[in-house]
Parts: C-alpha cells; sequence; structure tokens
C-alpha cells in the first residue's frame, strides 16, 4: 500500500475541495464504525479459480505480473514491490471469483478476529507460509484475513520516465522512446464488487475490518434512501493510504467488477496498453483520469472476460479526510479520456444480465425498482 505521513494538526476536509463538492448532511452515513474488531493494513491478494491455469499465466505475463510459484493446481502471480503475492488462481471447472484476502496488521489481530467472529486461525499455503481468518460478507464473498510469515523480496522496477516541464528542463540531449513491452505491475491496489445488499455489506467492513469511507455517491433524487457506491480505505492513522482499497456499488448482481493494479506512470499505462492491443487482447474502457481517486486508468478484458485496470497516480488520504458526497453518473467517472463503455459500465443487454435483474427484484435485498430505474438513469447520464 502506498502510503505518505500527514501532519495531524492541519486535517482536511471534503468542503475545502479536496475531493469532493460536498459533505454529508446531518444523519447521513459516516462512513466508519466507532469500535471496529480490527483495521486491516491493506488487501493481501485475491483469489479465482481458472480451468486452463497455462492461458492465465501467458495473459498475466502481457498484462505485467511475475509468477511468484506455479504447481499443477495454483498459480501464484506477484507485482514488484516486497510484500505479499498479488492474485492466486487455482485450477477448478469454471473460470469464477473467489474473494479478497486482507492484511493483518499484527498477527494478534487473527486472534481476535477468530474470537469475536467464531472462526479459527489456520495455517494456509501461501508462498513463505503464513496464517488466515476465513469469513463469509453478507453478499456471500468469502473473505479471509491473513498474516504472512515471509514476505516476497522486491524485483526490479520499470524506471519512470524523466519529463520536461515549461521551463523546468530536467532532460537535454536525450530521447524518449519508452520500450514496447508490458507494463510492469508494481502491487495490488483495488477490488471492485457488486452487491444487492449494499449498506449491510458496507457497514460489516467497516464494523469488522475498520475500513472506511473515502467517497459515497448516491443517485439523482433519492439521497434520502442513502448512498449507492462507497470507495472504501483502509485506516492508518496518519498515514495516507490510497483512496480505496475496496469499492462497491448497488446493482442486480452479486460479484466482481474488476481489480486494479498500480504501474509506474503514463508512459507505463499506453506502453503496456500497446502491447496488450498487440497481442489481441480486449480494451474495456482507457485510458483517462478518474475523479473519485483521481488515477490515471487503463481498463482490460483477459480471455475469461475478468476486468482489470492498470492504474497510476492516485490519491492518498490519512484518517483524518471525512467522506465526500457525489451523484452517481456515468460522465462522472472520469476527469478527461474516451466516453465510458458499455462494457465497463456492465449494461450491455443478455439474457443473463435480464435473470439477474428479476432475480434481484424478487429477492429480499436493497434493489427496488425506483433503486433499478435511479440506476439505469445514473448510467446513461
Amino acid at each position: 500500500m502506498s502510503h505518505t505521513p500527514v501532519d495531524r494538526a492541519d486535517p482536511q476536509t471534503p468542503h475545502q475541495d479536496l475531493h469532493s463538492e460536498q459533505g454529508a448532511l446531518r444523519g447521513e452515513h459516516p462512513g466508519r464504525a466507532r469500535n471496529p474488531v480490527i483495521k486491516v493494513a491493506d488487501l493481501a491478494w485475491l483469489e479465482f479459480e481458472k480451468p486452463d491455469l497455462d492461458r492465465a499465466e501467458v495473459f498475466a505475463r502481457d498484462f505485467g505480473f511475475a509468477t511468484a510459484a506455479r504447481t499443477e493446481s495454483e498459480l501464484w502471480l506477484r507485482g514488484t514491490f516486497a510484500g505479499s503475492p498479488c492474485m492466486v488462481i487455482r485450477r477448478g471447472h469454471a473460470s469464477r471469483f473467489i474473494g479478497p484476502a486482507f492484511r493483518a496488521a499484527e498477527r494478534s489481530d487473527l486472534d481476535r478476529l477468530a474470537h469475536a467472529t467464531g472462526s479459527a486461525v489456520r495455517d494456509i499455503g501461501v508462498p513463505g507460509g503464513g496464517q488466515s481468518v476465513a469469513l463469509l460478507d453478507p453478499s456471500g464473498f468469502p473473505v479471509r484475513v491473513v498474516h504472512c510469515a515471509e514476505q516476497l523480496p522486491a524485483l526490479p522496477e520499470q524506471q519512470p520516465l524523466l519529463l520536461n516541464f515549461g521551463t523546468d528542463h530536467r532532460r537535454a540531449n536525450v530521447t524518449q522512446r519508452p520500450p514496447r513491452e508490458p507494463s510492469r505491475i508494481q502491487r495490488l491496489g483495488h477490488v471492485v464488487l457488486e452487491t444487492r445488499v449494499f449498506t449491510r455489506t458496507l457497514d460489516w467492513y467497516l464494523d469488522t475490518l475498520g475500513m472506511i469511507v473515502s467517497d459515497f455517491l448516491f443517485l439523482d433524487g433519492q439521497r434520502e434512501r442513502g448512498p449507492t457506491m462507497a470507495f472504501i480505505r483502509c485506516d492508518q492513522g496518519s498515514l495516507a493510504v490510497d483512496h480505496h482499497t475496496l469499492a462497491m456499488h448497488l446493482g442486480p448482481g452479486t460479484g466482481y467488477v474488476h481489480s486494479a493494479y498500480q504501474v509506474t506512470d503514463l508512459d507505463s499505462i499506453a506502453a503496456g496498453g500497446e502491447y496488450l492491443a498487440e497481442r489481441g487482447y480486449e480494451r474495456s474502457w482507457g485510458i483517462g483520469r478518474h475523479i473519485q481517486g483521481s488515477q490515471l486508468f487503463d481498463y482490460w478484458r483477459d480471455p475469461d472476460r475478468f476486468m482489470l485496470e492498470h492504474f497510476a497516480d492516485g490519491d492518498l488520504f490519512s484518517c483524518d479526510v471525512e467522506p465526500g458526497w457525489a451523484p452517481m453518473s456515468g460522465s462522472g467517472l472520469a476527469q478527461w479520456g474516451p466516453p465510458v463503455t458499455r462494457d465497463f459500465l456492465g449494461t450491455n443487454p443478455s439474457p443473463a444480465k435480464l435473470r439477474e435483474v428479476m432475480t434481484a427484484l424478487r429477492g429480499d435485498n436493497e434493489l427496488d425498482p425506483a433503486r433499478l430505474l435511479g440506476l439505469m438513469k445514473a448510467m446513461s447520464s
């Protein structure tokens, strides 16, 4: 996790135009729990199943991962930063997302969490060894909280290019020729999930794992019903950390939306994107710069249709920053870049999508016709 010490004597608020035009109104969700069970330090890795590990490893190499470990049944992928792997892919009958694993700040946090939830601390087969507590969030996602015995050592970095700005000339008599090669992944940044029980799931992550909200989005004309999307970060006190480690939004489905991986800079994003395009992979949306989080972004589909993001230059917030509130809209997802695509928004019509909607509207959850119409309007605005 990227982090920077912040002077706590001068706390920032969204009303100082730090990240949102407006803060909470009286009585709205505070965006944090008063007394969480623990405070996780970061995402550790994401867990998937896929039937073809060879094909998965080829895409992973092209996207910019390094292989940390490989067996007949498991593929562990990593970035260049020291720490834990970014992803584990296990051999399975179908391609599916299993769930996230979060890193405990201390080994003792596992005992505290296990005691509070009636779970057990168990050994896990991560490279270098480790232990975990296995939980289930209100959406039904398996969630691990892990503590690794050993860290993977750092790998060589993709160096940022030296740039000239106006009269600030840092490069002379030297040309810029970024190589056409994969973007070199540095680390896992965040995961985005869709859920039909948004408020219950949000509160679970705040109460159980001690995460805090950076930004809420609400539907136009429905703010009094509460938010429908949250960008959530880890709480490391005065250390400024990623604007969001987890993002969730209300929707008719329950599942993985995308995951994001940090690379060096814009040139790494662009040159790595050209490399992927030349090999026939499908870009979902990009290149652009987000509003919530400010990241430079580029989204791609892997051969199993999972969406993955290259990003750079994201916002970092300490615990002093209170949640911002903003309307939810498709056009509000980026400061600049190409128009958001239907593929990225997940609004391409299909029989499967229609079945999801009908199932959600009949079920005991937070999606009703007014919410559904509001979401459809937001994504087309």
